[in-house]
């Protein structure tokens, strides 16, 4: 049975949860706690899955609380679920956090998030792919500069422009963003020449995916040498990402999940850049399966790995703690049925741009598409959205052809 803690200051709070979710108690053990150093004191005496905090609390507020569960408990789900939606909150949230949903939420919608989390906390426990993962001996670091931004959010004079001046000190990487910034994919009316006004311009969290994403793939780069399409890899992860996030913001109106789309996107074929770098001749022997027509990738994958690269992605992205939405996109984006969903999600978005972007006719076999999965858009209430989401995805596409067949939008 999952155990769950609520922390909210206010007693009426808990009590609603109290009785919104008195139908999963034969699925989950709940306790509540009202303050942050209360929750601290039983997480010394019972082991939690999951702890859905407030974030405005007096004493310890739910950042700082998360903050402490991050290093003390690291595999412990960290949700906020608060009323104050402004800018800094947000930006205190950032990196001990691993969703944030907002007051008053929808039981059915807080039920389906944790499912959900528990759903990928399974995926990611699978003896084989952690003991593929032990053995992994090259992979990418999380970016200083990510980390500095993150730093910089959690101070309490966080503002967007203070994040655009910390990119400005590491020229290199400002001048990538704003060539990305700058580009077809993103469609802005005029050229920004300055990181401080890209951010401003596109927002913190699109600015941060490109951060971190720029980062692996040239940090990737350097190991895979010339037997791996990279650039080739790249273009199409820029386009999932930019035309999922399309697709996210026009069904949901939320920012969060949008950007979660476009992080996903950029992200989701991280794993087949580990597994060639760390593993270079059972890769190649997936290959040789795929050309000679023998498997799939995914297929050929699992026969010589025992998993696939969406695992092996995703694994390295929850040990970064990425939030939930980013993770369980790439983790299932080749097999959405697995997680489950009612409604729409940044898994939805990504699993069929992918689909569809990647279905351009390639001789290399780690462009892998696949089909998309009908019964489970289905099931989340979204197929009579496919046809319109096929139409979007075919203007962006030629929009940005130029831009991702163009040598400059490489890392």
């Amino acid at each position: 049975m999952k155990r769950i803690l609520f922390v909210d200051d206010e007693p009426n709070i808990l009590s609603g949860l109290k009785r919104q979710l008195r139908s999963q108690r034969k699925e989950w053990e709940m306790a509540f706690a009202e303050s942050g150093e209360e929750a601290l004191d039983m997480l010394t005496k019972i082991p939690f899955d999951v702890v859905v905090s407030d974030m405005r609390m007096p004493g310890m507020d739910g950042a700082e609380l998360l903050g402490r569960m991050k290093e003390l408990y690291p595999e412990t789900v960290r949700i906020i679920l608060s009323g104050h939606s402004e800018l800094e909150l947000v930006m205190k949230s950032v990196g001990p956090t691993h969703q944030y949903l907002t007051k008053p939420c929808d039981p059915d919608l807080l039920r389906a998030t944790l499912k959900r989390a528990f759903a990928l906390r399974e995926l990611l426990a699978d003896g084989q792919l952690q003991a593929l993962a032990a053995g992994l001996t090259t992979l990418p670091s999380l970016p200083t500069l990510y980390q500095k931004i993150v730093e910089v959010l959690q101070q309490p004079e966080a503002s967007l422009a203070a994040v655009g001046e910390v990119i400005g000190q590491e020229p290199a990487m400002a001048a990538k963003v704003l060539q990305l910034v700058n580009s077809a994919f993103f469609g802005l009316r005029r050229e920004v020449s300055d990181a401080r006004e890209a951010v401003s311009f596109l927002g913190l969290e699109t600015i941060t995916a490109l951060v971190l994403s720029v980062h692996v793939f040239a940090e990737l780069k350097e190991a895979t040498g010339n037997h791996f399409p990279i650039e080739a890899l790249w273009s199409h992860s820029l386009a999932v990402g930019t035309m999922a996030k399309q697709i996210a913001l026009a069904e949901s109106g939320e920012k969060q999940i949008g950007e979660e789309a476009l992080m996903a996107g950029l992200l989701h074929d991280l794993g087949k850049m580990i597994l060639r770098v760390n593993l270079p001749a059972p890769y190649a022997e997936v290959e040789g399966m795929v050309y000679g027509g023998k498997r799939d990738l995914l297929s050929a994958e699992r026969q010589v790995f025992g998993t696939t690269h969406a695992e092996v992605g995703a694994y390295l992205l929850g040990l970064w703690g990425l939030p939930d939405g980013i993770v369980e996109a790439v983790a299932f984006h080749h097999r959405p049925e697995a997680c489950p969903s009612d409604g729409f999600t940044p898994l939805a978005a990504v699993h069929v741009v992918n689909c569809l972007e990647g279905a351009t006719p390639t001789d290399h076999p780690t462009r892998y598409a696949g089909e998309i999965d009908e019964a489970y858009l289905e099931q989340a209430g979204l197929a009579d959205r496919l046809e319109a989401w096929r139409e979007r995805i075919e203007a962006s596409s030629t929009v940005a052809e130029a831009e991702v067949k163009a040598e400059a939008a490489t890392p």
